[in-house]
């Protein structure tokens, strides 16, 4: 199904040139469709070239042409960006915000005017069309409100929608999640090198092992203890691996990270 009417994305990075991609790719928007604000014109010339798409300096006027407004700016910056739209963020538009820890509610009492708010955390997996995103509404967005958000974010990868106060424990488990992966497959490789392989063979093994891991998981929909138990066979290599990990608590230091990312991504909103 396409989309109507036109998208500013207020921010050009990493993420907002992935759901341009995504969004492209899927068939389900137009360049003519899409707006793109920036503080950087090189990023803008960048987007319009390799997108076709329209580029925009001035972010409120690249709001106020826009049916949907996406927020692709970092926390830090959020309140700059919302007072220049506030004076046309009306009724009229559907705001999504990315920004992590920022709340609804924050967001709302800076847009007077009351736009329907929804905020999403994505991930950068997001860049390869294989993005987890959670979504939640404010209390003005709709059901079509929702389901265009979600279409927007599935271009991109997997959308869940959750309640407000669940977003920074999605932030601090697949916002922040992916950074775990890397570090993960990282000591892989670098495991994979101490055993004796070539850096690069090691590295595309271990890639390739987490990434059919994970396959695995979603498209079974088997629970990971039972998948584990198919590999761990009695006496063998792989309960000394498991065992090996459970003595260096591996699990509770995944545990211990998602928890400090969703307290930071808390502070972050305050």
């Amino acid at each position: 199904m396409t989309i109507k009417g036109k998208i500013a994305f207020l921010g050009g990075g990493n993420m907002a040139e992935a759901l341009i991609r995504g969004l492209l790719a899927a068939g389900v928007v137009k360049a003519d469709q899409l707006v793109v604000n920036d503080v950087s014109a090189d990023r803008l010339e960048h987007l319009r070239t390799t997108y076709g798409i329209i580029v925009q300096k001035s972010t409120r006027d690249a709001a106020s042409g826009a049916d949907v407004v996406l927020l692709c700016v970092k926390p830090q910056v959020i309140d700059v960006v919302l007072a220049k739209i506030a004076p046309v963020a009306d009724k009229t538009k559907l705001v999504i915000s990315i920004a992590a820890g920022v709340t609804i509610d924050r967001i709302q009492k800076m847009l007077a005017a009351e736009p329907r708010v929804i905020r999403v955390m994505p991930n950068t997996p997001a860049l390869v069309l294989a993005g987890a995103a959670g979504i939640a509404a404010g209390s003005k967005a709709t059901q079509d409100d929702m389901g265009l958000a979600q279409q927007i974010f599935g271009a991109v990868g997997r959308s869940v929608v959750v309640d407000e106060k669940l977003m920074d424990a999605v932030t601090g488990l697949s916002g922040s999640g992916p950074a775990y992966v890397f570090m993960i497959i990282d000591a892989l490789s670098d495991a994979g090198v101490k055993a004796g392989l070539p850096r690069p063979l090691a590295l595309e093994l271990a890639a390739q092992t987490v990434f059919g891991s994970a396959k695995m998981v979603l498209e079974t929909g088997e629970h990971p203890g039972k998948l584990r138990d198919m590999v761990t066979s009695p006496g063998g290599t792989t309960i000394e691996g498991l065992h090996a990990l459970e003595k260096g608590k591996l699990r509770a230091t995944l545990m211990n990270a998602v928890e400090a990312a969703a307290a930071r991504s808390r502070e972050l909103g305050k």
